[in-house]
């Protein structure tokens, strides 16, 4: 089974309202390889290593979250620069990315993922706003577990927690949720109400804001709360497109 490039990548952008969110990075096809289309890699981070799997898996596309090219880089193509992509190039192989859209999407996105995988159910509302788009998630329990529970749920859905500040409610029955570099969301999601506060990177300031405000931090690893975004996207193209998807796992210490 194999379709289009082009037609994989429209149906990716439509599926992830991509240019409805303005970004620091080029949103959807990156580099151009073969025009057909019969297997796919999604994961986090572009990488050689990433490319180097893709090309053995014989993949077409490779589908990230982080991809090559962002604004704040230099233009220069420099030695790893020019090896990632010569592996690209060697190998025929397009590459993909999907940076904010994948944080936001309400069901497909980092934050969504999580919010379910928690066991909670996702609000309306939104924080973190890019443009009119929120990228930060809310999500609540009717009935309300205590901070341990919490922590626990966390490790299990998501990995090892990087730092938990239990400086919060004794139950928790909303919670905010911002993957990767979200910390610096904290005081907008807890001034829209909310017992604890989940993210990817450690920020020096959290532990003060955690006790100033009254709020449970808990830091869980970028990697490890960006994961589920490209996995999401995986099970979306092997359920309705004509070729297969399979999620590499590349974890990092972030």
């Amino acid at each position: 089974m194999a379709e289009s490039r082009d037609e994989l990548v429209h149906f990716l952008n439509q599926r992830l309202s991509a240019a409805l969110i303005p970004d620091s990075c080029p949103t959807g096809l990156q580099v151009y390889g073969r025009t057909i289309v019969e297997s796919v890699v999604t994961a986090v981070s572009a990488s050689l290593e990433l490319f180097q799997i893709a090309a053995e898996k014989k993949a077409a596309a490779i589908i990230v979250h982080h991809g090559l090219f962002w604004d704040r880089d230099s233009r220069v193509i420099d030695p790893l620069m020019r090896e990632r992509l010569n592996v690209l190039f060697q190998h025929e192989m397009n590459l993909v990315a999907y940076h904010l859209p994948l944080d936001s999407h309400p069901t497909l996105g980092n934050n969504a993922q999580i919010i379910a995988a928690l066991g909670f159910k996702q609000d309306d509302e939104g924080f973190a706003h890019v443009g009119d788009q929120p990228i930060g998630r809310f999500g609540a329990l009717s009935r309300g577990i205590t901070a341990d529970e919490f922590a626990n749920r966390v490790i299990e859905v998501v990995g090892p927690l990087h730092a938990n500040y239990l400086n919060g409610p004794e139950k928790i029955g909303r919670i905010a949720v911002c993957s990767g570099g979200g910390a610096r969301y904290l005081l907008d999601a807890a001034n829209q109400g909310c017992d604890a506060f989940v993210t990817g990177d450690l920020s020096e300031p959290m532990e003060m804001w955690s006790r100033e405000i009254g709020i449970h931090v808990l830091a869980a690893g970028h990697y490890a709360t960006e994961v589920f975004g490209v996995q999401a996207l995986a099970r979306l193209i092997n359920a309705e497109r004509k070729c297969n998807a399979q999620f590499v796992d590349l974890p990092t210490n972030a």
